[in-house]
């Protein structure tokens, strides 16, 4: 019954830890360093205390590895989860297409984002391309991308996390 306690203790504690961990790496890719370093103090302190239990208990049982190791994994998901769900952040999103596809432009314009075009000649082929730049909220993406897909199945996309936008208009 102890050693279930003990692997209990060690999971719950490791989902903690990770998922701190996990929430900090994205909060300090936005700028937050000062919460970031809090949470680093929080995250080490709950690592090294079930760490350094865990560490202590002679291993003739595959339970505590097993634990240590699912608790793990279950805080990253958890924190990449929490880190979706709760960090508002800017996408920057390319769109290469061809010059005379105009459906993406026009259902951008209807839907009210705003973009800028910039003409390509590409190094590749010799039909002239265009390159569209939008940043639109992290939530519009999976809308934006719907509606790249829907107007140009072909067009190349990157999209990007954008740390910091000044003087814009971002849907």
């Amino acid at each position: 019954m102890e050693l279930f306690l003990l692997c209990g203790k060690i999971f719950f504690a490791r989902i903690l830890d990770v998922t701190i961990s996990t929430f900090r790496q994205n909060i300090l890719l936005k700028g937050q360093n000062i919460l970031s370093g809090i949470l680093a103090f929080l995250e080490i302190l709950i690592w090294f205390i079930v760490a350094r239990e865990a560490l202590l208990i002679p291993i003739n049982n595959i339970f505590i590895p097993i634990s240590y190791s699912l608790g793990y994994a279950t805080g990253t998901l958890l924190g990449a989860f929490l880190s979706k769900a709760l960090i508002k952040g800017v996408i920057g999103i390319q769109i290469i297409t061809d010059q005379d596809k105009k459906e993406i432009i026009n259902a951008l314009k209807i839907r009210g984002y705003s973009f800028n075009i910039l003409n390509l000649e590409s190094g590749f082929n010799s039909s002239p391309k265009i390159m569209i730049f939008l940043e639109v909220n992290k939530k519009s993406l999976k809308k934006v991308q719907n509606l790249i897909k829907r107007n140009d199945p072909d067009a190349f996309i990157a999209i990007s996390d954008t740390k910091t936008v000044y003087n814009g208009t971002i849907k």
